[in-house]
């Protein structure tokens, strides 16, 4: 599952339509105040982000899942306008795994989403509860 946080209609739409014709689930997350809780909740494959996106707060957002032990290994793509080069490399300093500009983003989303699991992916077991 990929989790998309956006607040981008354009960009929704291309997502959802891709997704759609691909069978792929996502959800997406227009609250930035709820993303690390979602993104613990449903433990995607993917988290998207709208680097552009003022109100997502994605920067910020991306630091604090990359500095969570519990979240860190959570894969990232960011889209961001290829002339913002300040935004990309904040984003890259905050832990990003991924930068593609808008085009190369909308060019790919088919592709991106194909590639990931369709099942969720499985943690470690941990201790026996105790009794």
């Amino acid at each position: 599952m990929v989790l998309c946080i956006l607040d981008d209609l354009i960009f929704s739409i291309k997502i959802s339509t891709a997704a759609k014709a691909l069978g792929a689930p996502v959800l997406f997350e227009r609250n930035p105040d709820l993303v690390l809780a979602r993104i613990r909740e449903k433990q995607p494959s993917l988290v998207i982000f709208d680097l552009n996106s003022a109100k997502m707060r994605p920067i910020e957002t991306i630091a604090a899942l990359k500095r969570d032990p519990a979240l860190r290994s959570v894969q990232t793509l960011g889209y961001v306008s290829h002339v913002d080069t300040g935004t990309i490399e904040a984003a890259r300093s905050a832990g990003i795994d991924q930068v593609l500009a808008r085009s190369a983003f909308s060019d790919r989303v088919g592709e991106i989403l194909a590639a990931q699991p369709t099942t969720p992916p499985t943690r470690p077991a941990g201790p026996a509860p105790a009794e």
